[in-house]
């Protein structure tokens, strides 16, 4: 095969890969924030021309770009500075004159650019509207110990409906690092923290960050993926990051929390990586996804190491009976698990007496960390479920410890007497448990 068969052959690969991707992302809303350094680079025409292939492929896009080094090149020119204290920026007046001036010369280069549409060019044919505006309502930072931050604010609102309406139209949207205040007032603020309030406002599907350093681990290496509480991780144990990366970081962790389903931190010196993250099946940088999925279902052998570290310190507490893991693996039929991440979270074990129409509720545990967000209660409710499709008539609970949360929740108080006459006979007197039955 020659080169150029060969090549073709690859091509038509890659496009038959990325068609899945196309389809998927088609409609869907995305917020992609890069730093002035991209803008500065001779290579951003390419950045440019891969968001006009994304705004021809359906995808309705918000772009949010700093202006970091185009500020210091107007302070610079003006003989100012801006004072940096706790990673934050001190915005004076001179200092915000600064900060609208370079904004403006961001915001009319990335218009210049995308309205390009010279024949033998990538953008060649292309229509692009971009639409801009004061779609971020902010607050002044204020006085924190002791220092006045003046002109930096943060986000107070975004306006999700007015950037919808101009999605809805087919524009791209353009969200400069400014804030503005009911009185009038204008603030510098971060565009990672605009990013992510403007993410989290839409509920986009996608939050993509362009940026100068790369996530990476203690050894240099990518860190391909994590969750929100992975990223906290991160940040407590690696206190020296770059300002920039922890803010982006802090915000990507934030907007999944607020429920933008995924967030992607790509290396902005890598040319095409938009496109590779997109489009391919392994992706080329960082995706940080919300935390996933929790599934209740019947429990499998593969669950009772789970299940054993999760009900170990009722155990020892006495609060369960204990188990035995042979025991355990013998009756996992009997469990229904809460699932996250691969962990069992909780667990609750059934145990049918048909032909007295009852059965017993045992083993009833929810890890320590997700208490009080009533996954007892949903699991309480798939176990009823569980037993009404058994056709019974009722649960018991034997209890010592927990016996104000069955009563809150129905179960009645009853005697020994009640139990099928097989439970009854392997009651321990020692113990003393108190029996509830619930009607179904």
């Amino acid at each position: 095969m020659s080169k150029h068969s060969k090549d073709q052959a690859e091509f038509v690969d890659w496009f038959r890969q990325s068609s899945p991707y196309i389809h998927a992302h088609r409609g869907k809303v995305f917020v992609l924030s890069f730093g002035g350094e991209a803008i500065a680079d001779d290579s951003f025409a390419n950045l440019v021309h891969d968001i006009a292939l994304l705004n021809g492929l359906g995808i309705r896009l918000v772009l949010v770009p700093g202006a970091r080094p185009q500020i210091e090149q107007q302070l610079a020119d003006r003989g100012a500075d801006m004072q940096v204290v706790n990673g934050l920026r001190v915005t004076d007046d001179d200092g915000l004159a600064c900060v609208k001036e370079a904004n403006g010369m961001v915001r009319v280069e990335i218009e210049a650019l995308l309205s390009m549409g010279l024949a033998n060019s990538p953008m060649a044919g292309v229509r692009i509207r971009v639409s801009s505006g004061n779609f971020v309502t902010a607050k002044p930072l204020g006085v924190i110990e002791g220092i006045d931050y003046r002109h930096t604010g943060e986000v107070r609102r975004v306006d999700a409906e007015a950037l919808r309406s101009l999605l809805d139209s087919g524009s791209i949207a353009l969200v400069p690092a400014l804030g503005y205040s009911p009185t009038g007032e204008v603030f510098n603020l971060s565009a990672a923290d605009v990013a992510g309030a403007v993410a989290a406002a839409l509920r986009a599907d996608k939050l993509i960050f362009l940026t100068e350093n790369k996530a990476a681990d203690t050894r240099g290496r990518v860190i391909s993926a994590m969750v929100p509480r992975e990223v906290d991780q991160l940040l407590a144990r690696r206190k020296r990051l770059p300002e920039d990366q922890a803010r982006v970081l802090h915000n990507a962790a934030a907007a999944c929390r607020a429920g933008v389903n995924r967030v992607h931190i790509l290396d902005r010196h890598r040319d095409g990586i938009l496109l590779s993250e997109l489009f391919t099946r392994d992706g080329a940088g960082t995706l940080i996804t919300a935390e996933p999925y929790e599934l209740t279902r019947t429990a499998r052998i593969d669950d009772v190491g789970g299940i054993l570290e999760l009900i170990a310190p009722m155990e020892a507490a006495g609060i369960l009976v204990k188990r035995s893991r042979e025991l355990l693996e013998q009756e996992i039929d009997q469990f229904t698990v809460v699932e996250r991440d691969g962990t069992v979270i909780a667990c609750a074990a059934l145990y049918p007496f048909p032909e007295e129409g009852l059965a017993e509720l045992a083993c009833v545990a929810v890890h320590t960390d997700y208490r009080g967000a009533r996954r007892g209660d949903e699991l309480l409710s798939h176990v009823e479920d569980r037993a009404r499709a058994m056709h019974i008539g009722g649960l018991f609970v034997l209890s010592t410890r927990t016996t104000h949360w069955f009563r809150e929740r129905g179960f009645q108080n009853a005697s020994v007497d009640r139990l099928p006459k097989r439970r009854r006979d392997l009651y321990n007197w020692r113990r003393g448990s108190k029996v509830f039955i619930k009607p179904l």
